[in-house]
C-alpha cells in the first residue's frame, strides 16, 4: 500500500479552475477584465551609507524606502536597527541605488562591510571624517570586484 494511498482522505481536493472566469464575474457583478493585467513594478534596491552627528560611527544598509529607513534610524519611526541607536542622529553620506534586485543589493552591502572591516585603519584619533574615509576607500575597492557599471553611486556632504 502507499503513502498516498493511505492519507487519501487527508488530501484538500484541488478545484478546477473556472473557464474566462465565469464564477468570479458571475459573483462579484464586475465584467473581466479585457487586457492583460498590469503587474506592479518591484520597488527599487537601494544600499545606503549613515553618519552619526555625534559620534565616529557610520551603518551601511539596505532598503526599498531610504526617508522611512533614515527616519527609523533617528528613533522617528518603529523599527531602526538596533545597532545605529547609539549614534542617533544619523545623516545621509552615500546613497547607491541601481539594484536589479534585494540579493544584488545585500550582496554588494555584504562586500562593503567585509572589505571595510578587513582593511587596515589609519591609528589617528577617530573622527567623522577619517570613517567616512575608511567606507569610501572600501567602496572603492568594491568597485574593482564587483561590476558597478549599472549603479548610480552618490556621496552627499552634510
Amino acid at each position: 500500500m502507499s503513502l498516498t494511498a493511505a492519507f487519501r482522505a487527508a488530501k484538500i481536493p484541488r478545484t478546477l479552475p473556472t473557464e474566462c472566469g465565469e464564477a468570479s464575474a458571475a459573483s462579484d457583478g464586475k465584467k473581466p477584465s479585457a487586457g492583460p493585467e498590469k503587474r506592479k513594478e518591484p520597488p527599487p534596491w537601494c544600499v545606503y551609507l549613515i553618519a552619526s552627528t555625534r559620534i565616529p560611527r557610520t551603518y551601511v544598509g539596505v532598503t526599498t524606502d531610504f526617508p522611512r529607513r533614515l527616519r527609523q534610524h533617528n528613533g522617528e519611526l518603529k523599527g531602526g536597527a538596533k545597532a545605529a541607536s547609539a549614534g542617533r542622529p544619523w545623516n545621509l553620506a552615500c546613497l547607491v541605488e541601481g539594484f536589479v534586485n534585494r540579493s544584488e543589493a545585500c550582496e554588494f552591502e555584504y562586500k562593503w562591510k567585509n572589505i571595510s572591516r578587513k582593511m587596515a585603519r589609519k591609528r589617528t584619533e577617530p573622527s567623522v571624517e577619517s570613517v567616512l574615509q575608511h567606507r569610501q576607500a572600501a567602496l572603492n575597492r568594491v568597485e574593482t570586484c564587483v561590476d558597478c557599471s549599472h549603479l548610480q553611486i552618490k556621496w552627499h556632504s552634510s
